[in-house]
């Protein structure tokens, strides 16, 4: 079993500056409503004079919880569910065949597909930049399909919808510049909306 780390990271911000266009990536935007109305006249609220408030933000809690060794990751915010699996834990080198080990890791996100009740799946295929884009994308959807393919016989319910895409070099996680970002570029994730 790998060691497991967390981190986890709470943002809540009112800034002096507008707020930043929520990510344009893979997944949904997250809500950045602020929960309360601050009163700027408020008189325990300390301002330079002619300062002004900007917008009220917040920002997703998310808990990322990553195995040693980084072949496994998982990232929990307050909408959704975020499961990675490298590459080369669940794929031969350029491959798009699912490796022996790889049968048990995706069970276990179909056992907690279970308990979150989803019943939509978003699975993404993610490769490094070596090689030419159309190969990357190809080889992304490729293994995308095949994750899907193995959750699906896992799940056996027709009621759950899946969103399949291949990324290619997209979206990094990463530098590619080193083996060891260009290893954690290449991953699938899968994801789903928490309590379905």
């Amino acid at each position: 079993m790998p060691v497991l780390t967390t981190a986890v990271v709470v943002v809540a911000a009112v800034t002096a500056l507008a707020p930043a266009p929520a990510d344009s990536g893979p997944g949904r935007a997250a809500d950045t409503t602020p929960p309360v109305r601050i009163d700027s006249s408020a008189p325990g609220l300390k301002l330079r004079s002619g300062a002004k408030l900007a917008p009220g933000r917040v920002l997703d809690i998310k808990s990322v919880i990553e195995s040693g060794d980084g072949d496994e990751r998982r990232e929990d915010t307050n909408v959704d569910v975020t499961f990675a699996l490298q590459a080369e834990v669940i794929f031969g080198k350029d491959s798009a065949g699912l490796s022996p080990t790889a049968t048990a890791r995706i069970r276990a996100i179909a056992d907690e597909v279970r308990r979150q009740h989803a019943t939509t799946l978003r699975v993404f295929g993610f490769t490094d930049n070596l090689g030419s884009a159309e190969h990357g994308l190809a080889l992304s959807k490729e293994r995308a399909d095949a994750v899907q393919r193995e959750l699906a016989r896992d799940l056996g319910s027709s009621a759950i919808t899946y969103q399949i895409r291949g990324y290619g070099e997209q979206y990094p996680l990463a530098d590619n510049a080193t083996e060891d970002g260009r290893r954690k570029n290449r991953r699938v994730e899968v994801s789903f909306p928490r309590g379905g």
